[in-house]
C-alpha cells in the first residue's frame, strides 16, 4: 500500500529574526521522514509560513518540536505585524496530500492538539474540518480580537479551549490546529500605497464581501435585518478570504487572499477579478505573489487559460505553460519565481530525489551511460526514449500547424492533437526510468536471503512480482507508442505540409519503440509462473506490434505522397 502523506503548514509569529526562524526549522528537520518544503518569512507581517510534508506520525512529531521551540523563543507580548495572529505558532493546519482522506486527517489534527496540550502546555482551538463545533470552523472567528483579546476571551465559557490548560500564556498565546483542503495564500500587487483602496478591492472580491450601508455607501449607517444583525453584500469570488494591506519592504499595497478551494476559484480567476475590480477604482494590478506552495495543476490551469486567450496551442511543455502563467500573473513582480521551490510536486521531487534520473541527463550523458558496462539502462529504457522522441515529433508538427499563418481558425484543432502527443511523450519519458527501476527490482529480489523454506518462498514471490512489473512497464511503452502514432498519422494527413517528413520520422521512431519494447516483454517472460496472465500479455503485445507496423506503412505512404506532390 502506498504511503500516506500529509502536508503541515504551521505559521509562526516571527518573520524578522532569522536566527529564531532557523532554530524552529532545525527542529522540524531533526525528524526523520519529514521533508521541509518551504520557509517563507515576511518582514511586514512579522510572520513565517513553513511548509513540510511526510507521513502523519513524523509530521506530528515535527509540529510538536517546532511548537516547543516557538514557545521558548517567541514573546507574543512584544509582537507586532500586519497579519492577524494570537499565538507564537499561530496556526497549524494539516492537509491531506496522498493516499489519505480528509476524514482520516481530522483524527491526526485532534491528536496533534492533544500532544501540544499534554507535552508542551499549549492551549488552543480546532478549526475548519477539525472543529468540534460549527462556530469554530472559521479561523477568523476563533482568532477574533487576536492576541490582545485572549485574557478576557479565555475566561468566557463559550471560548473554553479545545486542548491544553486553557489559561492565558502571556508569552505564547494560543494555537489553532486545523484540518483543511489545500489552501493557496495569494497576494495581488497594486500600483498604490493606499491600504484603504486595497481593502475596498478585497471587499469587492472576497466571498464575505462588505457590510451594506444605507444611503451613502461609504459613510451611511450599516443596514440591519429584521433581527437587528448587520446585512452583508457578498463579494464576487467563492471560497476566497481577503484583506488589503501595505507591505513596507516592497512599498506597495496588496490584496492578500486565501483561496480555500482552488477548484472553485482558481488562482488565475482570482487574479483577473482583482484586475477588473482594481481598474474600476482607478487602480492598476502590477503582478502577484505566492506565499508558500501551489499545486502543479493550478499553475498548468492558469498557463493554459492564458494560452487559450492568445489562441495558442496547449500542447507545449509544462515548463512553457508555467512560464506563461508566471508572466501573465506577474508572479515574478517582486522577486524571481522558482518553480522547483514554489510548486509542491516539484519541491517534493527535488528534496526526495535519491539519485539522478536518466531523463535528467544530457543526451550525451544518456548515450554514454547506455554504452557503459552497466546493465541499465537497457533496451526497455531506450525503446521508451525512442517512443518519446516519436511522440515529440508528432507534437511538434501539431504545434507548428496551430501557429501557422493563415490557419488561425484551426488553432484549437491542432492544439488538441498537440495535447494528445504531449501526454504520450510525458508518459514515455517517465517510463524510461520506470524500466530501469523494474530491472533493479528483479536484481534486488534475486539478492534476497533464501536459506530457509520461508525465505525461499518470500524470495520467489518477490521475483515473480518484480518480473511481472518488468513486463508491464515495456507493455505500457508499447501501448503509449502506438497511441502517439495516431498523432503522427493525423499530422501527415492534415498538418503543415512543410513538416510532413517530421511526422514520418515520428512514426518510424514510434514503431521502433513498439517493437523494441515487445522484445523486452518477451525476454522477461521466461520464469513467469502465471502462464494464463503471460499468454494474455504476449497475445496483446503481438496485436499491438502488428498494428504499429501497419500504421507505420500507412503513415509513410502519406508522407511520400505529400513529398512527391
Amino acid at each position: 500500500m502506498s504511503e500516506q502523506l500529509i502536508e503541515c503548514v504551521p505559521n509562526f509569529s516571527e518573520g524578522r529574526d532569522e536566527t529564531i526562524i532557523k532554530q524552529i526549522t532545525d527542529a522540524i528537520e531533526s525528524v526523520d521522514g519529514v521533508t521541509l518544503l518551504d520557509v517563507d518569512p515576511g518582514q511586514a507581517t512579522n510572520r513565517t509560513v513553513v511548509t513540510m510534508v511526510g507521513p502523519p506520525e513524523p509530521v506530528l512529531e515535527a509540529a510538536v518540536r517546532a511548537a516547543r521551540k516557538a514557545k521558548e523563543l517567541i514573546d507574543m507580548s512584544k509582537h507586532s505585524g500586519e497579519h492577524p495572529r494570537f499565538g507564537a505558532m499561530d496556526v497549524c493546519p494539516l492537509v491531506p496530500v496522498a493516499n489519505i482522506t480528509m476524514d482520516e486527517t481530522v483524527p491526526w489534527a485532534h491528536k496533534l492538539g492533544q500532544r501540544l496540550g499534554d507535552e508542551v502546555g499549549i492551549s488552543g482551538y480546532f478549526y475548519e474540518y477539525a472543529a468540534k463545533t460549527e462556530e469554530r470552523q472559521n479561523l477568523a472567528t476563533c482568532r477574533a480580537g487576536e492576541y490582545e483579546a485572549l485574557p478576557k476571551r479565555l475566561k468566557d465559557p463559550q471560548w473554553k479551549t479545545d486542548f491544553g490548560p486553557g489559561t492565558f500564556d502571556v508569552q505564547y498565546g494560543v494555537t489553532a490546529v486545523g484540518a483543511r483542503d489545500f489552501l493557496v495564500a495569494y497576494n495581488v500587487n497594486l500600483n498604490t500605497t493606499s491600504t484603504r483602496r486595497a481593502n475596498a478591492i478585497a471587499f469587492d472580491v472576497r466571498e464575505k464581501g462588505r457590510k451594506k450601508r444605507e444611503g451613502n455607501p461609504l459613510t451611511g449607517p450599516i443596514a440591519k435585518d429584521e433581527r437587528g444583525k448587520d446585512i452583508w453584500i457578498p463579494g464576487a469570488l467563492k471560497c476566497v478570504k481577503g484583506i488589503g494591506w501595505f507591505i513596507e519592504e516592497y512599498g506597495v499595497a496588496q490584496i492578500s487572499m486565501n483561496l480555500t478551494n482552488i477548484s472553485v476559484t482558481p488562482v488565475h480567476v482570482a487574479y483577473e477579478e482583482c484586475k477588473k475590480r482594481a481598474e474600476s477604482r482607478g487602480v492598476r494590478v502590477t503582478g502577484s505573489e505566492l506565499v508558500g506552495l501551489i499545486p502543479l495543476q493550478a499553475m498548468l490551469d492558469a498557463g493554459r487559460h492564458y494560452l487559450k486567450m492568445q489562441n495558442r496551442s496547449l500542447g507545449v511543455s509544462d515548463a512553457e505553460i508555467i512560464k506563461i502563467a508566471v508572466k501573465s500573473m506577474g508572479l515574478d513582480d517582486l522577486y524571481p519565481f522558482k518553480p522547483e521551490e514554489k510548486i509542491i510536486e516539484y519541491a517534493i521531487a527535488a528534496r526526495g530525489s535519491k539519485g539522478k534520473r536518466l531523463v535528467d541527463m544530457t543526451l550525451t550523458g544518456f548515450v554514454h551511460e547506455t554504452a557503459s558496462e552497466s546493465k541499465a539502462p537497457g533496451g526497455g529504457s531506450i525503446s521508451s526514449a525512442m517512443g518519446a522522441m516519436g511522440a515529440a515529433l508528432g507534437t511538434m508538427v501539431a504545434n507548428l500547424s496551430s501557429h501557422k499563418r493563415g490557419w488561425d481558425e484551426r488553432w484549437e484543432e491542432f492544439s488538441n492533437w498537440a495535447e494528445k502527443g504531449k501526454a504520450c511523450h510525458d508518459k514515455l519519458l517517465k517510463l524510461i526510468d520506470d524500466d530501469t527501476d523494474a530491472f533493479n527490482k528483479i536484481m534486488a529480489a534475486f539478492g534476497l536471503p533464501a536459506s530457509t523454506d520461508e525465505e525461499k518462498a518470500a524470495q520467489n514471490a518477490a521475483i515473480q512480482a518484480a518480473t511481472k512489473e518488468a513486463i508491464e512497464v515495456p507493455f505500457q511503452v508499447m501501448q503509449t507508442s502506438l497511441e502517439c502514432m495516431d498523432v503522427c498519422k493525423a499530422m501527415a494527413e492534415i498538418g503543415n505540409p512543410a513538416s510532413v517528413s517530421d511526422a514520418g520520422v515520428g512514426a518510424l521512431a514510434a514503431r521502433g519503440a513498439v517493437m523494441g519494447a515487445y522484445l523486452n516483454v518477451k525476454i522477461n517472460a521466461e520464469g513467469v509462473e502465471d502462464q494464463m496472465w503471460l499468454k494474455d500479455v504476449l497475445a496483446r503485445g503481438q496485436e499491438i506490434q502488428e498494428r504499429a507496423i501497419a500504421l507505420e506503412s500507412e503513415i509513410l505512404r502519406l508522407v511520400e505522397e505529400k513529398i512527391a506532390s
